[in-house]
């Protein structure tokens, strides 16, 4: 059940949020709010992949103390990456530690935007725009399949009511068979805010059900989000933007959906390193617990 506070607080509007991004340009300074150009893109994509590694060490591509590598062949890893943009995480984060990533956006210039720079990285050519190509997508290691739709309608173990628009780099001889496969990671950044806390919440369950290895506690749910402060008593607190139709949440506020949504928090981290002026980025990682189990 939502909220007193959310009862209050006005709800984001899907459309008004896409006719924002609408006018961004389809780029890392776009969909970055300006800070594309800069060291934040670099800061970001370390931040996350230390974050993930360190909740999923199997996903290491290299001996380290971590994780000894092991001879044989390891399984194909799959990743979701909701609210994509361009495909940054999928291309600076994902694509360095899974073998096939799912990318979902809801703005048009944006995920054809992803789509090309995918596309381009199947030569072994650097894309025309300068930016690398995607990791083994070029010589069919990896895949990167690109969906558009948004959030609220999307499930992720049933994307039927999204629009599929290619599969790129590596095929597997049963596609099919991989729509309600689940994925290892699903990862959430700045995108949640466009969820009223109802949609969030579900969500989240669909999100919990699409997890390959929940019982083993191997596939984890990931959500890099803004923070605002909490208020002065300590209690939750969230903010509407009016100009990208969006709500800020305040720690307590996150922790409050999450619990709503029967998920436990693994682990948590700031995210350091960002200019001055920003609103606090944390990570959190969370597995699925049955409501009123102790553990």
């Amino acid at each position: 059940m939502a909220s007193n506070q959310s009862a209050l607080i006005a709800a984001p509007n899907v459309q008004d949020g896409i006719e924002y991004w609408n006018t961004q340009p389809a780029s890392y300074d776009g969909v970055l709010g300006g800070y594309g150009e800069g060291t934040l893109p670099r800061i970001d994509a370390l931040g996350s992949r230390l974050f993930l590694l360190h909740l999923y060490p199997d996903l290491s591509t290299i001996p380290s103390s971590i994780r000894p590598l092991q001879p044989q062949l390891p399984p194909r890893t799959r990743a979701l990456d909701v609210g994509a943009g361009i495909g940054r995480v999928t291309s600076d984060v994902l694509l360095h530690l899974v073998s096939d990533v799912v990318l979902l956006e809801p703005v048009e210039a944006f995920v054809h935007e992803a789509l090309a720079r995918c596309r381009a990285s199947t030569s072994s050519e650097p894309p025309q725009k300068g930016q690398p190509p995607w990791k083994g997508i070029a010589d069919g290691t990896k895949s990167v399949t690109i969906l558009q739709g948004t959030l609220q309608e999307f499930d992720p173990f049933n994307p039927h009511r999204v629009t599929f628009l290619d599969r790129i780099g590596y095929q597997s001889p049963r596609s099919f068979d991989e729509i309600n496969m689940g994925f290892d990671v699903i990862w959430c950044q700045w995108c949640l805010g466009h969820l009223s806390d109802a949609d969030l919440v579900v969500f989240l369950r669909r999100s919990h059900a699409a997890l390959r290895e929940k019982e083993k506690g191997k596939s984890v749910i990931i959500v890099k989000e803004n923070l605002c402060q909490n208020k002065e008593d300590g209690s939750a607190c969230t903010v509407f933007d009016e100009q990208d139709s969006s709500l800020t949440r305040s720690d307590m506020a996150w922790k409050s959906i999450f619990k709503e949504a029967g998920l436990r928090l693994v682990m948590e981290k700031v995210q350091e390193g960002f200019p001055d002026g920003l609103y606090v980025v944390k990570m959190l990682a969370f597995l699925f617990i049955l409501i009123g189990c102790v553990h």
